[in-house]
C-alpha cells in the first residue's frame, strides 16, 4: 500500500517539479574554470558626434565567438533575465527570433559579449517590443548548441515557453 501511494505521489508531483524553471544568472553560463574576459573597449573622450559615428561605423567585432559553455545546462528548463536584440519580426510586429544578452546595447552599440553570454531564442508567439532597453525574463529549455547570426555567435539556444517583463522586486 505504501509503495502504491509513493508511486502515485511521484506521478502526480513529477510534472509539477518538471514545470519549475531553474533561475540562472549570466555568470551561471560561464564554466567555473574559464578564463575571465576583459572587454577590449577604447574609451571615448570626445562624445560629440558619437551617435553619427555609431550609425556609420561597421559592426563591432565579437571578442570571443567560441567561448566555452556549461554543458550541464543542456536540456534544463531555465529562466534567465536579459535584453532582447531582435533578429526576426513577424508581420504582426512581434519579435519571434532574437539574441538574449546580459546588458542593454550589446551587439548593437558595443561589441557583442562572448558567445557564452548570448542565448539565441526562438518563440512561436514572439514578443511585442515597445522599448529595447526593457529587460525580460525568458523561460524555456536550454540547449548547449552554438549558432551564428549576422550580429554575433551564441553558445546557447532556447525555444521560449514564456517571455515577460523583468521588474525589480519592491
Amino acid at each position: 500500500m505504501r509503495r502504491a501511494f509513493a508511486a502515485l505521489f511521484l506521478l502526480v508531483a513529477l510534472p509539477v517539479w518538471a514545470a519549475d524553471s531553474r533561475e540562472l544568472t549570466w555568470s551561471d553560463l560561464i564554466p567555473p574554470d574559464a578564463e575571465p574576459v576583459v572587454p577590449n573597449m577604447t574609451p571615448l573622450h570626445n562624445l560629440s558626434g558619437m551617435a553619427d559615428a555609431l550609425e556609420s561605423a561597421p559592426a563591432a567585432k565579437q571578442e570571443m565567438p567560441h567561448a566555452p559553455a556549461v554543458k550541464a545546462l543542456d536540456g534544463q528548463h531555465i529562466r534567465l533575465p536579459g535584453y532582447i536584440v531582435p533578429l526576426e519580426v513577424s508581420e504582426a510586429g512581434r519579435t519571434t527570433e532574437f539574441l538574449l544578452v546580459p546588458y542593454f546595447g550589446a551587439c548593437i552599440h558595443v561589441p557583442p559579449p562572448p558567445s557564452n553570454q548570448i542565448v539565441h531564442v526562438k518563440s512561436e508567439v514572439g514578443v511585442k517590443l515597445d522599448e529595447l532597453y526593457q529587460p525580460y525574463w525568458i523561460e524555456g529549455e536550454m540547449q548547449v548548441k552554438p549558432s551564428s547570426s549576422e550580429l554575433a555567435d551564441a553558445s546557447y539556444q532556447m525555444d521560449a515557453d514564456k517571455i515577460y517583463m523583468y521588474e525589480l522586486p519592491e
